[in-house]
């Protein structure tokens, strides 16, 4: 991967990065400003309802912020658009769709083929 495509993708990932980390706050003033104690416990559960969804869907977020900081150290340390499992290039069109790739395509779906049948077992055995 040349220099031109490793800086578009640095700067894909720190926009990605960014945006993330303005939701956060943004969930947290929203979290601080909403919160009341209802005296309708139907409001307060409703409420509780919605800050359970907003807190992990931060948690999923604060996942790929993990994920991005690791993107962004393999375009540091030259790994970036390689392969974890066997060192291939991974397309530009799969970084394009998903920046935080660390397999290829093919890894990926023999990963997720093994995913499937270790827990169709896993199942079974139940």
């Amino acid at each position: 991967m040349n220099e031109v495509q490793l800086a578009h993708f640095r700067k894909i990932l720190l926009a990605w990065k960014r945006e993330l980390m303005e939701e956060v706050d943004r969930t947290m003033h929203h979290m601080k400003d909403d919160a009341a104690n209802f005296p309708d416990p139907n409001d307060r559960a409703t409420q509780e309802s919605e800050f359970g969804l907003e807190l992990r869907t931060r948690d999923r977020d604060r996942k790929l912020l993990r994920k991005i900081d690791s993107a962004l150290v393999r375009i540091d340390d030259g790994s970036y658009g390689y392969c974890e499992e066997t060192g291939e290039e991974i397309g530009l069109r799969r970084l394009e769709a998903r920046p935080v790739a660390t397999l290829c395509v093919e890894a990926q779906e023999r990963r997720e083929l093994a995913e499937r049948q270790f827990r169709d077992r896993e199942d079974y055995y139940r």
